[in-house]
């Protein structure tokens, strides 16, 4: 699993590169991703990703983050199982990805105080793409820029299949929170 991670970073990394090099990029190896599908009365359904890899090219806006669905961690044992057994095959589909391109970013006009963006591309879960429009909120930070936001996505948009004796338990839109901090 390791080295399919490390291939699919360097794969990452590939797709951005232009003639400039690593100059403009800014990197993360840590960045966090969590997800909320709970339903009020029921068990929390929840979990939280923290070594999630993400890529910006400052100069384009070109933004790419990659998340190894075994990596994602939930309180109860049993669930994080069925989730990667029953729900996201992880067997079979190991990764999500985010590829795009944030919209009229101009790295000289971030602060510390957060600036909203748009960040528009596709998104691939279970082997489903699907395009979003996402609002990104950027902000200076000593090592470099954080990136945060959340979204939400309807599990069958990306063919997971809910089984009837547990869909009342899980919301029918999953909010996905991210927090990338990226550094040179």
């Amino acid at each position: 699993m390791k080295k399919s991670f490390i291939n699919s970073f360097l794969l990452l990394l590939i797709i951005l590169v232009n003639t400039n090099g690593f100059a403009q990029k800014l990197i993360t190896k840590t960045g966090n991703i969590k997800f909320q599908a709970s339903m009020p009365s029921y068990e929390e359904v929840a979990a939280e990703n923290k070594s999630v890899s993400a890529v910006l090219e400052q100069s384009t806006g070109d933004f790419a983050a990659l998340v190894l669905i075994k990596g994602f961690r939930f309180k109860v044992a049993l669930m994080e199982e069925h989730f990667n057994e029953n729900y996201m095959e992880s067997e079979k589909f190991s990764k999500a990805t985010l590829k795009g391109k944030i919209e009229d970013f101009d790295v000289s006009k971030i602060t510390t105080t957060p600036k909203n963006f748009t960040l528009k591309g596709d998104l691939t879960i279970h082997g489903k793409t699907k395009t979003v429009s996402v609002i990104i909120k950027v902000a200076k930070v000593p090592s470099g820029l954080n990136a945060t936001g959340s979204f939400e996505v309807k599990p069958e948009d990306f063919s997971i299949d809910i089984p009837s004796m547990v869909s009342k338990k899980i919301a029918d839109k999953v909010k996905i929170n991210y927090n990338f901090t990226l550094v040179k």
